[in-house]
């Protein structure tokens, strides 16, 4: 039907409403369009170039160089050495086998070490570096280099890796570093950023681990410019890491290394302090091994052989080690005896090899007795009966107040890991530990240094210096080499008379003819020693194992002999040093021990080297037989040269 001309002209207006509108709405999106543009232009332009520069910049953390680790005269511990390496990033490679595959045709790449850099790089961020091969040689790194557009993400580097130059002489007290691990990421609250880089290496043990904070130092940074495929084009910035700080340690390296050269072949500890201010001169515990080992990714098997090993390479005797101080415990009792009033000291007191006590009969070593002995003769012959009487004089808690007095049973505050506390038994130890009470038995096995009580080589080693010198010398390991205070310890306050006769005792045992130590004596002026040598039992021999015809020490198997010891100071006249040896299932103190202790007290007067003319006449054809062995296996002096940090 033909529409009105009234209906064409309302329907020309109509269309003309809506086109107006859809024509002012597609100017106000253009509009809208034209305004963002030019604001993204002019106004944000500057934020829209950053987001395009961290497309192509990269920014690196630079691990810092680990503090190095000194002994007391500036010979270097623990350093640092050039590590060349090959790290991969997972974003920029792509193809990550095929990158890995390409790679093990340049360098000695192993099925393990495929696997681990595939498995560290599945673990971390696609942007975190992964070590795939370290400690490579110069051409193995230039190969690398030089196919470098066929390996994207690879990056050849140069960095530090720890290196101990004296290996297996200072291990249990410095340590080693090792990668960081998840059990050691856990234990931080706020862990560093540096700790996330793969194969990133702490402290594990020793000195490294208790002085990591200060040894690390402070990562730095690096912005490098890096093209589409993740290669590094060039340096934008780079701000340096903060080195960690140096440590210096009371230990004397050439010392040390002749203490541990001295227990080759024992499983033993030697310990040396300087009883003027408890300065920590040698911690020797043998057998020792090679802190690198761990540092460059030790094997199964030689890791299995330390593990395995009856002589325990991987225990730090000299502060983990606890053993019934035997013996060397009588200086304890004779000073509870006296600081009690039970004894003068010089009141006789008869052994005739044994003692009855509750029931139970108590032997002295010497089957047949020593007769009518003072405390001076008990304690250089080691009569035990004496002290079975003078402990139960005195009691335990007077035995328990001078042993803690003395230094021992006390845990302590030193930079490395595992120091044990040892055991001074009380009357309420028994009845929470053992649920029961304390006996008067007790008593008289703990007055000889058997029973409950346990001591460390270090624990020994300090009641030795507060005996010669009555001061409450404390250990100490880490020194401050620009501080030049003397130490001063407070007084014990033993009276004079009484340090008279355990310091007298002490010297007959080492220098009268009847003396346990007399054949371990020192000739030398001016270096006489005073000693005390114990013997603790680790295995009684049984009925059968008698009736079978076992009746030595040297019948029985090695690892159920006796434990030998001896601790002494020297000089007598001007004490310097105290000394404390233990080894480990040695048999009688006198006959293993004290040789040892010995041969490091000279060393530690005569600078490293025991002087052939200290001892007796008759002994120095074998002495000169045995040293020479050792020499071949000293470090010389060039070898340990002083470094500066």
């Amino acid at each position: 039907m033909k529409r009105s001309d009234r209906e064409k002209e309302a329907s020309r207006r109509t269309i003309s409403r809506r086109g107006l509108l859809i024509g002012g709405l597609q100017l106000s999106v253009a509009g809208t369009l034209m305004w963002r543009l030019r604001d993204m232009q002019l106004n944000q332009s500057e934020q829209f170039r950053l987001l395009a520069e961290e497309n192509r910049i990269n920014l690196r953390l630079l691990p810092p160089t680990r503090g190095l680790i000194f002994d007391r005269n500036g010979i270097l511990l623990a350093g640092n050495e050039q590590n060349y390496r090959i790290v991969i990033k997972r974003d920029d490679a792509g193809d990550i086998d095929l990158v890995l595959s390409r790679l093990a045709q340049l360098i000695d790449l192993s099925d393990d070490d495929i696997e681990r850099a595939r498995r560290d790089m599945l673990r971390n961020r696609p942007f975190v570096p992964v070590t795939v091969a370290e400690r490579l040689s110069w051409e193995e790194i230039s190969r690398v280099a030089a196919n470098a557009p066929a390996l994207p993400g690879v990056t050849p580097e140069m960095g530090l890796s720890r290196l101990y130059p004296l290996r297996a002489d200072t291990a249990h007290v410095v340590g080693y570093v090792g990668p960081v691990s998840e059990r050691d990421l856990e234990a931080l609250e706020a862990p560093d950023p540096v700790l996330m880089i793969p194969r990133f290496q702490i402290g594990k043990s020793g000195v490294e681990r208790m002085a990591e904070d200060s040894l690390r130092g402070r990562a730095g940074s690096q912005r490098v410019e890096v093209n589409a495929v993740g290669r590094v084009m060039r340096e934008l910035d780079r701000v340096e890491g903060v080195p960690g700080e140096n440590v210096h340690l009371t230990i004397d390296a050439r010392l040390q290394n002749y203490a541990l050269e001295r227990l080759h072949g024992l499983s033993a500890a030697a310990v040396v302090l300087d009883v003027t201010n408890g300065d920590i001169l040698a911690l020797a515990s043998g057998p020792s091994f090679d802190p690198n080992l761990f540092v460059r990714g030790i094997s199964g098997t030689d890791f299995n052989a330390l593990l395995e090993n009856d002589h325990r390479p991987l225990v730090n005797k000299t502060v983990q080690g606890m053993y019934p101080p035997g013996s060397t415990f009588k200086m304890v009792t004779a000073l509870a005896a006296l600081d009690a009033g039970v004894t003068d000291g010089q009141e006789r007191v008869f052994c005739p090899g044994h003692m009855d006590v509750s029931g139970n009969r108590f032997h002295c070593w010497k089957r047949g007795g020593h007769g009518r002995v003072a405390m001076v003769t008990a304690l250089s012959e080691s009569c035990d009966v004496y002290f079975y009487e003078m402990a139960q004089r005195c009691g335990i808690d007077k035995i328990n107040e001078m042993s803690t007095r003395l230094g021992l049973g006390i845990r302590y505050d030193l930079p490395i890991t595992s120091v044990a506390g040892g055991l001074n038994p009380t009357r309420e130890w028994k009845r929470n530990n053992r649920n029961a009470e304390w006996r008067v038995g007790d008593t008289v096995n703990a007055s000889i240094g058997q029973g409950f009580v346990l001591s460390t080589p270090l624990q020994m080693a300090v009641m030795t210096a507060r005996l010669a010198s009555n001061t409450a010398v404390l250990p100490r390991l880490v020194r401050d080499p620009l501080d030049r205070a003397e130490r001063t310890a407070t007084s014990l306050d033993l009276r004079p008379e009484w340090l008279r006769l355990i310091r007298r005792g002490m010297y007959d045992t080492v220098n009268d003819r009847r003396g346990t130590a007399y054949s371990s004596r020192v000739v030398a002026e001016g270096q006489a020693m005073a000693g005390k040598t114990g013997t603790s039992q680790v295995f009684s021999i049984t009925r059968a194992e008698r009736e079978a015809g076992i009746r030595r020490q040297e019948d029985l198997p090695w690892n159920r002999r006796n434990h030998a010891l001896f601790v002494n100071f020297a000089p007598v006249e001007t004490p310097r040093i105290a000394v404390a040896v233990v080894v480990e299932h040695g048999g009688g103190g006198s006959s293993a021990a004290a040789p040892v202790g010995r041969d490091i007290t000279l060393a530690a007067l005569n600078d490293g080297r025991p002087p052939l003319s200290a001892y007796p006449a008759p002994q120095r054809n074998r002495i000169q037989s045995e040293q020479q062995n050792m020499l071949e296996r000293l470090r010389r002096p060039e070898d340990m040269r002083v470094s500066r940090a």
